[in-house]
């Protein structure tokens, strides 16, 4: 004898409160990563610091990595 569902007459209530996020929460990440996503793409426009040497190699073999 199969079982029968019963159904509940309307949604349950979770008692949570309802969250909703500006448009910025969202936007804003999206943009850093589009940005950062650019730089990596074509680092010729990362102008980086010439005094630190380290962290242009340290970039450089990163890149190397990436590109393996």
């Amino acid at each position: 004898m199969p079982a029968r569902t019963h159904f509940r007459p309307h949604p349950a209530n979770t008692g949570g409160v309802d969250i909703r996020l500006p448009w910025w929460a969202l936007a804003l990440p999206a943009l850093a990563f589009v940005a950062l996503l650019a730089l990596i793409l074509n680092p010729s426009n990362a102008h980086a610091a010439a005094a630190d040497p380290t962290m242009t190699q340290l970039l450089q073999r990163a890149q190397e990595l990436l590109t393996r």
